[in-house]
């Protein structure tokens, strides 16, 4: 068994499990299903292709940087004038997570190839969203998921970082899948079983939350730049 370990940031995200008619809202984190739809586009899948391989993956997520709540008010009109139905649309702004899958070895690195060079452009929930980094991060072969999540570093944009400078450590949410011996946990509808247009399909998902605690590399790099800088430097001389 072998993870998969991704990055998912970009000025706009937006994750649905549960949009309806006129109202496309956004999970806090990226979902299973628009994980697995990312995956399925790089290795060049069809919406009416199989995807019960990568479905059979095991799923988890770090949230490195929540990102802020944003909201569209959207209008659209066709050619010919006449107006389409208003539509509210919710994203995360500024948000970056780290996410995983779990599974097969071969199929892991079929995978990781293709996330380093897709056939079709991937996009982070929805296709206005394109990722603003490379989306790999490599592949774990020592550790399992879990562990693997809580050992990366930090991918938090360094201005966020730097907000909190003051803390030596971050604590990190993590969303991993659950297994039966979890027992009771959340569950949300993200697990896919078609993404064809005209009969998508999602059943429920265990969830368990835990959380990691990394170091804020920012912490001592902003105290060095400080000590370094003296901003009177330049009114000093005749």
């Amino acid at each position: 068994m072998s993870v998969l370990l991704l990055q998912l940031a970009g000025p706009l995200q937006s994750w649905g499990a549960a949009s309806r008619f006129a109202r496309r809202s956004t999970e806090a984190a990226p979902t299973k299903s628009g994980v697995v739809g990312l995956l399925a586009a790089a290795l060049g899948r069809r919406r009416c292709d199989d995807v019960s391989d990568l479905a059979a993956l095991r799923f988890g997520v770090r949230l490195d940087q929540p990102g802020t709540l944003l909201r569209d008010y959207h209008t659209a009109q066709r050619f010919t004038g006449e107006s389409l139905p208003v539509s509210e649309r919710y994203y995360l702004a500024d948000a970056v997570f780290v996410a995983a899958v779990e599974g097969d070895s071969q199929l892991i690195e079929q995978l990781h190839q293709a996330v380093r060079a897709p056939v079709f452009l991937p996009y982070l929930g929805r296709r206005s969203c394109p990722p603003a980094r490379r989306l790999e991060l490599g592949v774990e072969r020592d550790r399992p998921l879990e562990e693997a999540l809580k050992a990366q570093k930090w991918h938090a944009a360094r201005w966020y970082q730097r907000r909190h400078r003051r803390q030596p450590t971050i604590r990190l949410d993590i969303l991993v899948e659950a297994i039966a011996e979890d027992g009771p946990t959340d569950t949300l509808r993200d697990q896919p079983i078609s993404f064809n247009p005209q009969h998508r399909q999602y059943a429920l998902r265990g969830i368990r939350q835990t959380w990691a605690e990394v170091p804020n590399l920012a912490a001592d790099g902003f105290a060095l730049t400080r000590s370094q800088h003296d901003p009177t430097a330049l009114l000093g001389g005749a």
